[in-house]
């Protein structure tokens, strides 16, 4: 586990448990707990999510290669003059 991975499952946990304050300020230590844990969870699954994504794209466009030239399609353009 890297450090920015471990960066960006703390700051989900703080952010759940402060979106968890503004919404119950009453909210038990059980329940911020159960928040926080979300959290942490949370954006590790979302940081993974997003970078199988880009991944995808990356190895899409790498199989794709490149676009043929006009010299490659002239074959195509029809039946030669006689």
């Amino acid at each position: 586990m890297g450090i920015g991975k471990l960066v960006e499952e703390v700051a989900g946990a703080v952010a759940a448990e402060q979106a968890l304050e503004v919404a119950d300020p009453n909210a038990g230590t059980l329940v911020k707990g159960a928040a926080m844990a979300a959290g942490f969870f949370g954006a590790s699954k979302l940081a993974d999510a997003v970078q199988g994504h880009i991944d995808a794209n990356k190895n899409a466009s790498q199989d794709a290669g490149p676009e043929p030239t006009d010299d490659a399609n002239a074959s195509d353009a029809g039946p030669e003059p006689q």
